[in-house]
C-alpha cells in the first residue's frame, strides 16, 4: 500500500513538473513575436501531425504583423522608451482639429488594425495617432508584456501630443490597447480629456483564462499557471496587472463598449471596471458583436454612440 501510494505521488510530481515545462514554453510564445522571415509559418492545412504536436507542446509561433501604408497622407513619428526601443506612430490632422485621438490596437495586430476607426475619428473632426505597441508592427522589441510595460508607450503618446500643444486629448483602446490606457493612466498619473475603453480585460489572469477557454482546454490550472511564468519569464507578478483597480484613477468621462458575445472577455470584467470609475461614464453593450472591431461589425451604433460621448 505504502509504496503504491509513494508511486503515485511520484508519478503526480513527475506530472506536474512536465505540465509546467510544456505551460513555461506556452507563456513564451504568446509574449514574444518573431520577426517576419524570422521563422517558417504553415498554413493550418499544410501543417503535420508532427507541427500540430509540437504547438500543442511548445505554444504557436506568432510573426509581427507589418503594416501596409494608408491612402491618407501622416506623419511618421517615432518615440523612444525608456529601454531604447523605437516606437512607430502615424499622426494624422485634419482642418480645425477638435482634438486628437491617441489609438492603441489589440494584442499580436498593428497600427493599420484600426485604420477603420481612425478614418471615423477623422471624418468627425479629430486628429488621430496610431501607434504599434513595442514588439508590434513596425516597432522595436520582441517581448509584450500584455500591457504592463505598454503603459509607457501609452504614456510616450501622451506626451508628445501634449508637447505638441494638444488641449483635448482623448485615448482609445480595443482590447489589450484598452487594457494598457488604465495601466498607463495608473502608473504616470495621466489626464486626458477623454476616455474610449473597448472590451478591456479585467486582469491579466482573467485575459488568459479568456483565451484557454477558447483553445478548448480546462481553465484550471492551466491559465493559473499560464499567468504566473508569463510573468516570471518577463520579471513582474502578472497578478498585479489589474485594469479593474487601475480604473479607479481614470479621472475623466468614459465610454466603456463590449460585444455581448465575446467569448474572450466577459461582462462582469467589463462591468467590474466601469463599477470602479468614480468619474461621467456609460457601458454600451453590443448585442451582435463578438471580440472584434465593434467599428466595422456595427458601424452604425458604432458612430452614434461615439460621436455622442465626444461632443458631451
Amino acid at each position: 500500500m505504502k509504496k503504491a501510494l509513494k508511486f503515485t505521488l511520484k508519478v503526480i510530481v513527475v506530472l506536474f513538473i512536465l505540465l509546467n515545462v510544456v505551460v513555461m514554453f506556452h507563456a513564451y510564445k504568446f509574449t514574444h513575436f518573431y520577426e517576419p522571415g524570422e521563422i517558417t509559418m504553415k498554413d493550418q492545412k499544410d501543417k503535420t501531425t508532427w507541427d500540430v504536436t509540437k504547438e500543442m507542446l511548445f505554444g504557436l509561433n506568432f510573426a509581427k504583423q507589418k503594416n501596409t501604408a494608408p491612402d491618407s497622407s501622416f506623419n511618421a513619428v517615432y518615440l523612444t522608451t525608456m529601454d531604447g526601443l523605437k516606437l512607430e506612430g502615424w499622426y494624422d490632422t485634419v482642418a480645425n482639429a477638435k482634438g486628437s485621438v491617441a489609438m492603441f490596437h489589440g494584442h499580436g495586430s498593428k497600427k493599420t488594425g484600426v485604420l477603420e476607426e481612425a478614418m471615423a475619428f477623422q471624418k468627425m473632426g479629430y486628429n488621430t495617432f496610431l501607434l504599434d505597441f513595442r514588439a508590434h508592427g513596425n516597432s522595436d522589441g520582441n517581448t509584450c508584456t500584455i500591457g504592463f510595460d505598454e503603459g509607457e508607450d501609452v504614456k510616450l503618446v501622451y506626451d508628445y501630443l501634449q508637447k505638441s500643444g494638444e488641449k483635448n486629448i482623448i485615448l482609445w483602446g480595443i482590447s489589450l490597447g484598452a487594457a494598457t490606457i488604465t495601466k498607463g493612466v495608473n502608473d504616470f498619473n495621466l489626464t486626458p480629456n477623454k476616455v474610449i475603453l473597448e472590451m478591456p480585460f479585467g486582469s491579466l489572469s482573467e485575459a488568459v483564462t479568456g483565451r484557454v477557454k477558447m483553445m478548448g482546454l480546462p481553465a484550471q490550472p492551466i491559465s493559473t499557471l499560464l499567468t504566473f511564468w508569463g510573468g516570471v519569464e518577463h520579471g513582474f507578478w502578472a497578478f498585479n496587472m489589474k485594469p479593474f483597480e487601475y480604473a479607479k484613477k481614470i479621472k475623466c468621462p468614459v465610454l466603456i463598449q463590449k460585444g455581448k458575445l465575446d467569448p474572450r472577455v466577459t461582462d462582469a470584467e467589463v462591468e467590474a471596471i466601469f463599477k470602479n470609475i468614480s468619474t461621467d461614464k456609460k457601458l454600451v453593450y453590443y448585442d451582435s458583436s463578438g471580440h472584434q472591431s465593434l467599428c466595422a461589425h456595427e458601424n452604425a451604433k458604432w458612430i452614434s454612440e461615439v460621436n455622442a460621448f465626444l461632443q458631451k
